[in-house]
């Protein structure tokens, strides 16, 4: 779960070095998807919504994806993330 990863990252025995820090506005946590597989932090976000203005219907879309290579020597499982 996201909170256990976060008291990981509290707990750590490195030195709380930040990989990548990025802006999520605009986007809801549950609309964001981080995994680590390959080597890699994938941070995955999409949103849409649909509202009706006195002009007619608006849609809104946008998504965000980000690829972070992990320093060498650092573990997969040693990777945390907090929003």
């Amino acid at each position: 779960s996201m909170q256990r990863r976060l008291n990981r990252m509290s707990n750590s025995s490195h030195d709380h070095q930040l990989l990548s820090l990025m802006d999520m506005e605009g986007f809801e946590p549950k609309e964001i998807m981080v995994t680590v597989k390959d080597g890699k932090v994938k941070v995955l976000a999409e949103h849409s919504e649909k509202r009706t203005t006195a002009r007619g219907k608006e849609y809104t879309y946008k998504n965000l994806t980000k690829e972070v290579s992990l320093p060498p020597g650092v573990s997969e499982d040693e990777v945390t993330w907090s929003l």
